[in-house]
């Protein structure tokens, strides 16, 4: 197996085993992304392309504004969730598919916006580009944003949410768990957009969200991320990880107080 190859199976490998946590606890995108690639796309009815589609979170936010949506998902567990969630939402125009975002298997042009959410860090930028670019439409929008970790919330709560990632990455590395990951900076996605040479209109938004939630979400939360899940596949436990201290932590600082949660989103978007 190439290094290529080991990279993407071990990138694939981090995300399963964990769809329902991923779906219960994970934001759902503002519908105002939505409105905004739209505008942008000057279509009213788009089709659309998710990379990295996950449980379909990403996905579903199109369902009745698109004249299409495909999710293109690696791994076979948020598939399924995906699938699940489409059909209890009656999406019928939303589809998930096996694929890559280096090879979707899609026809070239075939859509007008094609998005990653919480997933380009994850994809070799070159392959990847190249990818978007030969299935987007003339004048189709690329757009991949990612949302701040942890959500603004409560200061105490947020402080142990951060010390817990910290240690977690610490012994991830102390183990080499998961030695063939890679991931690239989410600081650099526009640099990287504007680099390939491939679109142009490159720039940056922000938008923000409001959902809510409480100790127990937050808890769950950390365990939707990677590391956590690769940590504990591996047989740590939560003790050792450091989620039983957030699990505390989350509960002194919120009680079972269900609060605001003010998510802030960075979009990085080009148009082809």
């Amino acid at each position: 197996m190439s290094e290529s190859e080991k990279f993407v199976a071990a990138n694939i490998d981090r995300f399963s085993g964990f769809a329902d946590l991923y779906d219960r606890y994970r934001p759902k995108p503002p519908a105002i992304i939505v409105d905004l690639l739209i505008q942008l796309a000057r279509n009213s009815r788009p089709d659309v392309v998710d990379l990295g589609s996950g449980t379909g979170l990403s996905s579903l936010i199109w369902a009745n504004r698109a004249a299409s949506v495909i999710g293109i998902e690696p791994s076979r567990d948020m598939r399924v969730q995906a699938q699940a969630r489409a059909a209890q939402a009656r999406a019928e125009r939303v589809s998930f598919v096996e694929g890559l975002s280096i090879a979707t298997g899609l026809s070239a042009g075939c859509a007008d916006i094609v998005t990653c959410s919480q997933s380009l860090h994850w994809m070799e930028p070159g392959g990847t580009f190249a990818e978007v670019a030969r299935i987007l439409r003339d004048g189709g929008i690329f757009a991949a944003y990612d949302c701040d970790w942890p959500p603004t919330l409560n200061v105490e709560a947020e402080s142990a949410y951060q010390e817990c990632r910290v240690k977690a990455a610490k012994i991830e590395a102390q183990h080499r768990v998961s030695p063939h990951v890679q991931k690239w900076r989410k600081s650099e996605h526009l640099d990287r957009i504007r680099a390939s040479g491939r679109f142009r209109y490159a720039r940056e938004v922000l938008v923000h969200h409001v959902e809510s939630g409480g100790a127990q979400r937050l808890v769950g939360l950390m365990l939707s991320q990677g590391e956590i899940a690769a940590l504990l596949k591996h047989g740590l436990t939560e003790d050792e990880i450091g989620i039983t201290e957030l699990r505390e932590a989350a509960h002194r600082a919120l009680g079972d107080s269900i609060v605001p949660w003010y998510w802030s989103y960075r979009i990085r978007m080009a148009m082809k």
